[in-house]
């Protein structure tokens, strides 16, 4: 069961791996997208998927809570899997071994830089309000939720501290990039991962989110006057600018500018390249940046999108959530896995 669960590896660096969960889980060679999933077109229903991880979107808390246990459990089978795979590559090398994570942790995430210190925060049956965790203690796990906002995960191979970061656009635009990165010494290398998110080509937002985003990128130090004065060159392009050759774009119908409705839409549109966008902030603070560009969370209805949920008029979507996992043991120096 566990192996049939929307669950995949992004990367694996020493005693640190990242997952990212999805919606539903489809074959390598399927390609599902939303013009083609009957059950996702559904005007007035809920689209849960088969992994929804989000207890704030009106489904069954319960399953939400199983759905998190199956998630803890898959993490330590795979990591159960990789101890045994490693001990007979290398058999009776005792400086090789991993052992489960005992814990995975969540926020309530607000569209902020509040950065949560996993370390030194007491126990609670409410998860704290944050955008950002970190973490030194070996054997956890942090987890951000999204359904098109940009999920980070960091590392320092050094220290062996991680961080994972919820970064929408008011993140970005309030520099929670630049808080979780100040929590690290950046004399030593930190990488970074970016997870499944909303691609320029499905973002069509108000211009108004294009100028709280350069305000933002200007007084949290986080552009160049070369970057603010190139701003729409780099990030942005009218909405009636043509594709590149060979892109696809789905029908966006009635767009919603701000996911949190704190913002107008109004005529003049663009599309917004969030992820490069928090790939330049990363780089600016002198992170290392390991993925290319993630797939899209709207164009292909294998993950969660709440603009696609906004666009095909549905009750409620679920969240899905990329995962840093720092476990307990190591892997010598000798390996390269």
């Amino acid at each position: 069961m566990m192996d049939k669960l929307p669950i995949t590896v992004v990367a694996q660096i020493n005693e640190v791996t990242v997952f990212q969960t999805a919606a539903l889980a489809v074959d390598d060679a399927s390609n599902i997208t939303c013009s083609d999933t009957s059950s996702m077109r559904q005007t007035g229903q809920a689209s849960y998927g088969e992994m929804n991880l989000g207890l704030h979107v009106q489904d069954n808390a319960d399953q939400v809570l199983s759905n998190r246990m199956h998630l803890l459990a898959h993490i330590n089978q795979h990591l159960s899997h990789q101890d045994q795979d490693i001990k007979k590559r290398i058999a009776n090398d005792a400086s090789v071994y991993h052992t489960a994570i005992n814990s995975l942790h969540w926020v309530n995430q607000i569209h902020g830089h509040h950065v949560c210190d996993i370390d030194n925060s007491a126990l609670s049956m409410q998860p704290v309000h944050a955008d950002a965790m970190i973490s030194q203690q070996p054997g956890i796990g942090l987890a951000i939720m999204t359904a098109d906002c940009v999920p980070i995960v960091l590392y320092q191979p050094k220290t062996g501290k991680i961080a994972a970061i919820h970064a929408g656009w008011q993140g970005l635009a309030c520099g929670v990039i630049k808080s979780t990165a100040a929590k690290f010494d950046l004399s030593i290398p930190v990488l970074a991962w970016i997870g499944v998110c909303i691609s320029q080509e499905n973002y069509e937002v108000d211009g108004a989110v294009r100028d709280q985003l350069l305000n933002g990128g200007i007084k949290n130090q986080l552009l160049s006057s070369s970057d603010s004065d190139s701003f729409d060159a780099l990030f942005c392009v009218p909405s009636d600018t043509p594709l590149a050759s060979g892109a696809t774009i789905e029908p966006l119908g009635e767009t919603v500018a701000d996911l949190t409705n704190t913002a107008t839409v109004k005529a003049n549109k663009i599309k917004l390249n969030l992820p490069k966008l928090a790939a330049h902030q990363l780089a600016t603070v002198g992170i290392e940046v390991c993925t290319d560009m993630p797939p899209c969370s709207y164009g292909d209805a294998h993950y969660y999108s709440y603009r696609r949920q906004t666009h095909l008029k549905q009750a409620a979507t679920g969240r899905m959530a990329l995962v840093i996992v720092r476990s307990h043991g190591k892997i010598s120096t000798k390996m390269n896995v």
